[in-house]
């Protein structure tokens, strides 16, 4: 099995020879027929590789979706430059465009094309693993120098277990699961399949919980697991706590950056967003689609509505409808904030008019003496 199963986008998958230098080479055509654009210029137009706008060179693919960022075109070496339909002006002799409404995506679609392929994981488990004689690997798994495997995990087909991985008792790896080097995974946790964890992520620690008792700090038992749905991604040391009863639940196609914690009992919708170092309080809950941003924090016990975006930085301590944008701490509605942190700015403005007009004033009562 190779890590490129994973992904949506292969070289395989488009049925894209290499020549035998394994140099790929595409017209602008050929990208464009791929990701359902409209040429603009010269259709054959060749492209050996992607680069970002500012360092891509004649024989390479850049993009720019945005107008505003339209001031590139001057500077950028680019060959061949995927667009939105606002900059099809924009076409040159220098440049040829590919027009297409979703130019994000469509660049990650080339990108992935482009892109060499992934180190292979070879099918088998190293000697220095160990492993418990009850577990239940499926066809072609991949098991890692020093892994540790307790009695009655279940790994499906083609999933990888790193070197230094520990999977604690009964915990389940869906099948094409990827878990990078030094990824803990305690027990009777679930992983769904197709997900990808990166090194130093910890699945089902315990649930910070203690109440005060007689002779101090009383830790509370957290007797329930973590479950991971399927094609969900987890950033580097990023940390998900089991439930204190029941499960904390990632749903499918979450994508999760480094350093985030995600508390005991959280929920959190399909295909979320949560950027790096982010903290989910324990027993709140997001809806789908929403998109936390870097370093933001949510209380517990709230509920987070569908779509909803958060702004970084931001403390969530209240609970959000859905489609709201959310910013600032105690993090209010997008209009709210920009209304009380202009006000000063506006307020300044006002008093130099006032101060301009009283000074008017003087001068026509000094003139009419």
């Amino acid at each position: 099995m190779t890590a490129a199963g994973v992904g949506e986008f292969t070289r395989e998958s488009f049925g894209i020879r290499e020549n035998i230098m394994k140099q790929l080479t595409l017209t602008a055509a050929e990208i464009a027929e791929m990701i359902k654009g409209k040429v603009v210029g010269e259709p054959g137009r060749v492209v050996h590789s992607v680069a970002g706008i500012k360092e891509a060179k004649g024989d390479q693919l850049s993009f720019i979706g945005n107008k505003r960022y339209e001031h590139q075109f001057e500077t950028t070496e680019a060959g061949v430059i995927l667009v939105c339909p606002d900059l099809e002006s924009a076409a040159s002799d220098k440049h040829t465009l590919i027009v297409t409404d979703h130019v994000d995506y469509a660049f990650a679609t080339v990108v992935a094309v482009f892109a060499e392929k992934p180190p292979v994981f070879e099918p088998g488990v190293h000697p220095s693993a160990v492993v418990a004689s009850d577990v239940k690997l499926g066809e072609g798994v991949t098991v890692g120098a020093n892994a540790v495997i307790e009695p009655g995990v279940e790994i499906g087909d083609g999933a990888v277990i790193g070197a230094g991985c520990y999977l604690g008792h009964q915990v389940k790896i869906g099948a094409g699961t990827i878990l990078y080097p030094n990824v803990t995974v305690m027990y009777r946790c679930t992983i769904g399949r197709k997900c990808i964890l990166h090194p130093g992520v910890v699945i089902g620690a315990d649930g910070f919980g203690f109440v005060p008792g007689p002779q101090g700090l009383v830790k509370v038992p957290q007797t329930g697991i973590v479950q991971i749905d399927d094609d969900v991604e987890l950033g580097a040391n990023t940390t998900v706590d089991r439930a204190r009863f029941g499960r904390t639940w990632i749903k499918s196609n979450v994508k999760v950056d480094d350093q985030v914690m995600i508390a005991h009992n959280v929920v959190i919708g399909e295909s979320s967003i949560l950027v790096a170092q982010t903290g989910i309080a324990g027993s709140a809950e997001l809806g789908r689609g929403v998109v936390l941003g870097a370093k933001a924090g949510i209380n517990g016990h709230i509920t987070i509505g569908d779509g909803v975006q958060v702004a970084g930085t931001s403390g969530v301590v209240k609970s959000l409808p859905a489609g709201a944008i959310a910013l600032g701490t105690p993090a209010e509605s997008q209009r709210e904030f920009m209304a009380r942190h202009t006000l000063p700015s506006r307020f300044e403005k006002l008093q130099k008019k006032f101060e301009a007009l009283k000074a008017e004033v003087e001068a026509l009562k000094g003139s009419a003496r």
